[in-house]
């Protein structure tokens, strides 16, 4: 099997995989107790770094494969947009797995949805960056450039929390711990996803460096 016919199958399963992952935790959502709005648990739903970065994924899966020759599809097939939903995706299933995974217990689909959305499809996109995505383009600003994403959902969840009084995640609710300590774990996350993103761009030029020596030889 060529590597191309193999980077569209595992695109397109995952992409399969991604999509109904997030439909299945919208739906469960939705339709959890106690009665709420449905804007307003839509808005919620959207207001979770996970599912953004679960929808960047699904989209950086869907488009190479159903529409390759576009220009969205060589855009999300690009090494830049590929390297840096890696690494957001790498920054949730951590995150998850070190900061929340402890603060609850799902069950039933929604231990069929976490598992997806928090392991199953960062391992997939990372994986598909590894083997699958060019290497040796990425410049070390790349890591920078890649905090936009991280920087306006910061600023929407501030936005968001001060008019609703809700929050996503423990580690950023103003209202329970106050804005400085919110403020502080932000910026520590931040660092951190400078951090992943500076190991991508070192592993994408290791890599690259890999395959023009062995292209010499």
């Amino acid at each position: 099997m060529s590597r191309s016919r193999a980077a569209l199958i595992w695109r397109g399963t995952f992409a399969v995989v991604g999509w109904a992952a997030l439909a299945l935790q919208y739906g469960l959502m939705i339709s959890a107790p106690p009665a709420a709005a449905l804007i307003t648990r839509t808005v919620n739903f959207f207001s979770f770094f996970t599912i953004l970065t679960n929808l960047l994924v699904a989209i950086a899966m869907t488009l190479p494969v159903i529409a390759a020759g576009s220009r969205p599809g060589r855009w999300a097939a690009s090494e830049g947009i590929r390297a840096g939903v890696t690494m957001y995706a790498v920054v949730v299933g951590l995150v998850y797995h070190f900061l929340l995974h402890a603060t609850w217990s799902p069950q039933g689909w929604s231990w069929v949805a976490n598992i997806a959305l928090h392991y199953v499809m960062p391992a997939a996109i990372l994986i598909d960056w590894l083997i699958f995505t060019p290497n040796g383009r990425l410049q070390w600003m790349d890591a920078i450039r890649w905090l936009v994403f991280p920087l306006a959902y910061g600023a929407w969840t501030l936005l968001h929390g001060a008019f609703s009084g809700w929050y996503p995640y423990w580690f950023i609710d103003v209202s329970g711990l106050g804005l400085g300590p919110a403020l502080l774990n932000f910026g520590g996350l931040l660092v951190f996803f400078a951090i992943v993103g500076l190991i991508v761009v070192a592993i994408d030029r290791t890599l690259g460096r890999r395959d023009r020596t062995a292209a010499a030889a």
